[in-house]
């Protein structure tokens, strides 16, 4: 049986009368894709600077993050720097905007391998750019003295994706990485995504709106709506056995090559699911029916 790395249990996040996240569970295993699914607002990108702890300080959290068997919720600040950007990293939604405008991407990468690595500015450098040449940036080495402007959009997010994984994390979190680029690129970097983790054996939360996307890099999913989990299982389980409304909605919602131009996409009705608790309907399916 595979060892949980990540295990979230009952989490809250509330912004003053707001509930972001309510009574949140589910897990991760070593070596396990699991992808969080759900409209915007759901509360996926909420969930996922909470297992960072970078939610800003008006953010009220309660229950349990844990990771490798260790509590994060009562971390202490630099308990945490000493984990993020090693044992857990993260691939944010926009790299424009996430990366400095200001700073060569190489010496991005490298800043990221110096804060947890004892080692010269050489020797950080040659990893960066060896980080670079690993997310298949052709010319690694000349285009990490590039600006983040000089890029293309797919180019800044693989620098984005080298930074995640140069020092080798256990759990690399995903948050919406293929949104802003169009389907070749995106297709690129999911198998990008892929190789990388089967070939450092990384866990991955992979977020996103796309139930397309998620398909292709997970082993199970989590449909999230409203902050709350309305059903979890094996990708096969969500794609051909969907027991919840909502996730049968954000299926009907998937264009296929034969629907007709004429066609309107089914569109999901908001409804509150709070009062239903969730139910096992096939082992490791589980819904709020």
């Amino acid at each position: 049986m595979s060892t949980l790395l990540l295990e979230i249990v009952h989490l809250d996040v509330t912004f003053g009368s707001i509930a972001a996240v309510r009574d949140l569970s589910f897990s991760i295993a070593t070596g396990e894709s699991l992808g969080l699914v759900g409209e915007s607002g759901s509360g996926k990108s909420v969930t996922s600077l909470a297992i960072m702890r970078l939610l800003p300080p008006q953010a009220r959290i309660g229950g349990t993050i844990r990771f490798a068997g260790e509590d994060l919720l009562p971390a202490i600040p630099e308990r945490m720097r000493q984990l993020r950007g090693r044992a857990i990293s993260m691939i944010f939604q926009e790299p424009m905007t996430a990366l400095n405008p200001l700073m060569r991407v190489g010496d991005q990468v490298a800043e990221a391998i110096l804060a947890h690595d004892n080692v010269s500015g050489k020797e950080a450098w040659t990893r960066a750019v060896a980080a670079l040449d690993e997310v298949a940036i052709p010319n690694a080495a000349s285009r990490a003295r590039d600006y983040p402007h000089q890029l293309s959009g797919g180019q800044r997010q693989r620098v984005m994706i080298a930074m995640a994984i140069a020092n080798r994390p256990q759990l690399l979190i995903a948050d919406e990485p293929t949104t802003a680029l169009d389907v070749t690129v995106q297709a690129q970097i999911l198998e990008l995504l892929a190789r990388l983790r089967e070939k450092f054996g990384l866990s991955m939360l992979f977020i996103s709106h796309d139930l397309g996307v998620v398909s292709q890099v997970v082993d199970r999913i989590a449909v999230m709506y409203r902050g709350q989990v309305v059903e979890s299982g094996s990708a096969r389980q969500i794609f051909t056995a969907a027991a919840h409304e909502y996730t049968r909605g954000l299926l009907k919602a998937i264009p296929t090559l034969h629907s007709s131009r004429s066609q309107a996409l089914a569109m999901v009705e908001a409804r509150q699911y709070s009062d239903l608790p969730l139910k096992e309907v096939e082992q490791g399916h589980w819904a709020r029916v």
